[in-house]
C-alpha cells in the first residue's frame, strides 16, 4: 500500500527487481478485477440464490457478501500488492498521495488501470450471464446489477445524505486503517492485508443496507454501467464522496501521525 513495494531495499539485486511503471499499472488492474469480479460475482450469482426442499436459504446474502468483498481484497494485496502497492481503489490512491505515501504524479495511470480493472470484471460476469437461465441477465440488469445507489435504489431506503455520509465516514476510515497498518515504523507488515480486508468487510456488514456500499469508486463504475439509467445517474455520489473520505483521511493521518521530528540543533534551541 506504499509507493515502493515491498522487495525494494538496499540490496542491488532488490533494486534491479523494482516492477516497471507499466508492470504496476497491469498489478493494478489485475487486482481491481479480482476485487470487483469475485465480489459481484457473489453479490449477482450466490446472494439470493434460493431455497433448499426443506425451505433453507442457500443464498450467502449480506454476510458472505461483505466476505467476499473482504476475502477478494486480501488474496489481491497479498498477489499483487508486492508489485503495486495493493491500492485497487481511487479513493486510496488519493489518501496515500494526500498522507505523502504515494506520488501525486502516478495517481492519473493508477486510477484509470482501476477503473479497466473494474470493467472487465463486470464485463465478465456479463458475458457469463449470457449464458445463464432464462431472463437472468436481464433481471439482473433490471435490479441494478449490484449497482451502488440511494432513495429507491437504497437496500434499506435510505436518501442522498445518508449516503453522502456513509461513504466519506467509512471510506474515510478504511484510509485510516490502510495508513495505520502499512505504516514503516508502526505498521503490521505480513498481516496488514488481513487487517485491510477484514476491514473492508465490516464496512460492508456496517454499510450495504445504506447504499449497497461503495467506498470505491472503480467498483461503482464497473456495476453502474450494467446497472441501468438510474444506478448510472446515481453514479457521481459514489465517486466524489469516497475520494473526499480517501483525501480527507490521508490529509489528516499526515497532519496527525507523520509529522517529520525537528532536527537535534531545533530540539536543543526549544529546550532553552
Amino acid at each position: 500500500m506504499s509507493d515502493a513495494p515491498p522487495t525494494a531495499g538496499h540490496d542491488p539485486a532488490a533494486r534491479d527487481a523494482v516492477p516497471s511503471t507499466s508492470t504496476k499499472l497491469v498489478a493494478e488492474a489485475l487486482g481491481t478485477f479480482l476485487l470487483v469480479f469475485g465480489a459481484i460475482s457473489a453479490a449477482l450469482f450466490s446472494a439470493d440464490f434460493g431455497a433448499s426442499e426443506n425451505g433453507t436459504s442457500l443464498g450467502i446474502g449480506f454476510v458472505g457478501v461483505s466476505l467476499a468483498f473482504g476475502l477478494t481484497l486480501i488474496a489481491g494485496i497479498y498477489a499483487f500488492g508486492p508489485i503495486s502497492g495493493g491500492h485497487f481503489n481511487p479513493a486510496v490512491t488519493l489518501g496515500l498521495a494526500a498522507a505523502g505515501r504515494f506520488a501525486w504524479r502516478d495517481v492519473p495511470a493508477y486510477v484509470i488501470a482501476q477503473i479497466v480493472g473494474g470493467l472487465v470484471g463486470t464485463t465478465l460476469i456479463v458475458l457469463i450471464g449470457l449464458f445463464g437461465p432464462g431472463d437472468w441477465l436481464a433481471q439482473a440488469q433490471d435490479g441494478g446489477f449490484a449497482s451502488n445507489g440511494f432513495g429507491e435504489l437504497s437496500p434499506g431506503g435510505f436518501g442522498l445524505g445518508a449516503a453522502i455520509i456513509a461513504e466519506v465516514l467509512f471510506t474515510a476510515i478504511f484510509v485510516i486503517v490502510i495508513l495505520g497498518v502499512t505504516h514503516p515504523q508502526r505498521g503490521t507488515a505480513g498481516f496488514a492485508g488481513l487487517a485491510i480486508g477484514l476491514t473492508l468487510t465490516l464496512i460492508h456488514l456496517a454499510t450495504i443496507p445504506i447504499d449497497n456500499t461503495s467506498v470505491n469508486p472503480a467498483r461503482s463504475i464497473a456495476t453502474a454501467v450494467y446497472g441501468g439509467a438510474e444506478p448510472f445517474l446515481q453514479l457521481w455520489v459514489f465517486i466524489v464522496f469516497p475520494i473526499v473520505g480517501g483525501l480527507l483521511a490521508g490529509f489528516l493521518h499526515r497532519a496527525l501521525f507523520e509529522k517529520t521530528p525537528a532536527p537535534p540543533a531545533q530540539k536543543e534551541a526549544r529546550t532553552r
